[in-house]
């Protein structure tokens, strides 16, 4: 099976491509680092038979001093992830703003970034009733889960990953999930939104796939949820996180531009709403943390 590791997670704080949605450390947080890093994070990419379904596996580990907490601060994608912990599993789809989770103790996850399209289709439910989650989805319902995921928390726990991986494509496999055209549109869309930096508009993107904005929204929102503009926006986001904390930060008037933000204050003022600070200060943090 073929394995992407990732870099010890500190360094996918500081928007390492792998990792471009997981910002940099907040303002006052204690950087993390080196060998010793109580935090890590390692990738997994799935087998060919479920590319379709699945972009990637995540399985993150924490070990943190008593009394100490760390926030890990999320620009999501725009798909939902399957997530496996102690307790049970659940389906979490995107956060339209900034998500986070806290840290405390010792812990570890098995998460599965899901294709657009795919937890629809699992949960039998509509992309809507996934999108800012005040809780995750139970499985419950879904044949086999219990007893599979259950296999899957116990390699984790125990550092296996490669045999969560298998135990995990082994049941979601055996689901016979079957994406439509239409969702493999919206993966198509999705893909583009995410790599080409020159897609700033939304009639842009309906035109990449020879589509009119009507029906393009149409789409987006029964396979994902979400807008068009959101999406373009979400993964411009992303963008100005990922160069505002590498070491080589351009001026912030020119990435603005580079966005297609009408101008800097444009910019400043949505990173601002999203992250919480200003794209002057979480470069700061982010070069302080490096």
């Amino acid at each position: 099976m073929a394995d992407e590791r990732a870099e010890a997670y500190w360094r996918t704080r500081t928007g390492a491509p792998r990792s471009r949605g997981v910002l940099a450390p907040a303002p006052g947080e204690p950087p993390l680092g080196g060998a010793a890093s109580p935090l890590g994070m390692t990738r997994h990419a799935p087998s060919p038979a479920l590319a379709e379904l699945v972009r990637h596996y995540w399985i993150p580990r924490w070990r943190l001093p008593p009394g100490r907490t760390v926030t890990q601060r999320v620009l999501e994608y725009p798909s939902a992830n399957l997530v496996v912990e102690a307790g049970g599993a659940a389906v979490w789809g995107p956060s339209l703003g900034l998500g986070s989770r806290t840290l405390a103790g010792s812990g570890w996850a098995f998460g599965v970034l899901l294709q657009p399209g795919v937890a629809p289709l699992l949960l039998g439910q509509p992309a809507r009733a996934l999108v800012d989650p005040v809780r995750g989805i139970p499985l419950d319902d879904v044949p086999g889960a219990t007893e599979a995921l259950g296999r899957v928390a116990a390699a984790t726990a125990a550092a296996d990953e490669e045999h969560a991986v298998a135990e995990f494509e082994r049941w979601f496999t055996a689901l016979g999930l079957e994406p439509g055209d239409d969702a493999r549109t919206v993966r198509r869309l999705v893909e583009r939104a995410e790599h080409d930096r020159t897609l700033t508009r939304v009639a842009q993107l309906a035109d990449s796939e020879g589509l009119g904005i009507r029906r393009l929204e149409r789409l987006v929102r029964e396979q994902l949820g979400l807008t068009p503009r959101w999406l373009i926006r979400r993964y411009r986001l992303q963008e100005a996180a990922e160069r505002l904390a590498s070491a080589d930060s351009p001026p912030l008037a020119e990435l603005a531009a580079e966005l297609g933000y009408a101008d800097q204050a444009h910019f400043t003022r949505e990173f601002r709403t999203v992250v919480g600070e200003t794209p002057g200060g979480y470069a700061r943090a982010a070069r302080s943390a490096r």
